[in-house]
């Protein structure tokens, strides 16, 4: 079996059942175009394919590109030996997309940041993570796992966490376990709201997660500013999504 380099952070899944509930689990009722990130060596690329769904697979290791030359149909698949993170999507996309993949640990968090700067193309993702990771975005205010994420992700997509998956089931194991999470977007933009801002406090609010807003926005807040409302006592975790947006128009109104 072709092994990811150590680096990239790939665990290659080996269970089939596994592969077969991952691809499941995206809904794609417009049946759009689907991107597959880091197929490896293609054991959820085979699921994918007999979806009869057009198919595009990026992949960044170029032994993992080869053994997917050599042993799958060219006709099947559009294969982008290129680094997910570093894509322009306009380029490969002319339309709206779904994201599917057992996504590399070590850059999951970046996968769903560039989702959220490219929601307007991508209604639908679908994919296995870290379950820590699964555990944070699906997360609600008032827990401790409630974070950057959870937020803007959540103003923007509904959250699924579907089912949680053995580290047994890895090539090779890796030391926690993993979850499948869809996420499925009812809404591109926020009536009133600049996302470059609303990304900033709600960043910049949990980048001082112990302090309250007061003091943790105080660096960006605007010149003679008050903050003397009740919300500035409270600590971001204290925060649902929506009262991130009225934050954020308050401070930028």
């Amino acid at each position: 079996m072709v092994r990811a380099k150590k680096h990239l952070g790939q665990h290659f899944l080996k269970d089939t059942n596994i592969a077969g509930k991952i691809s499941s689990s995206l809904v794609n009722d417009k049946n759009l175009e689907i991107l597959e990130i880091g197929p490896g060596t293609g054991i959820l690329t085979k699921f994918l394919i007999d979806r009869d769904e057009k198919l595009s697979l990026v992949e960044i290791d170029n032994e993992s590109v080869e053994y997917l030359k050599e042993n799958f149909n060219q006709d099947d698949f559009r294969l982008l030996n290129l680094d997910f993170l570093k894509m322009d999507l306009e380029e490969y996309f002319s339309d709206e997309f779904c994201i599917i993949g057992n996504f590399p640990y070590n850059i999951s968090s970046q996968i769903f940041f560039k989702l959220l700067d490219n929601r307007d193309r991508i209604p639908e993702l679908s994919g296995m993570i870290q379950k820590e990771v699964a555990e944070r975005i699906a997360s609600v205010h008032g827990n401790k796992t409630y974070g950057i994420l959870s937020v803007l992700l959540q103003l923007f997509f509904k959250i699924e966490y579907l089912f949680t998956v053995s580290e047994h089931v890895f090539v090779p194991p890796p030391r926690v376990k993993s979850a499948v999470i869809r996420l499925t977007r009812y809404r591109t933009e926020i009536d009133g709201v600049d996302f470059s801002k609303l990304k900033l406090i709600v960043k910049t609010s949990f980048n001082q997660r112990r302090k309250t807003l007061r003091n943790s926005l105080k660096s960006i807040l605007p010149s003679g500013f008050i903050t003397d409302s009740e919300v500035f006592n409270k600590r971001p975790e204290q925060l649902s999504p929506e009262e991130f947006v009225y934050l954020t128009v308050m401070i930028f109104k």
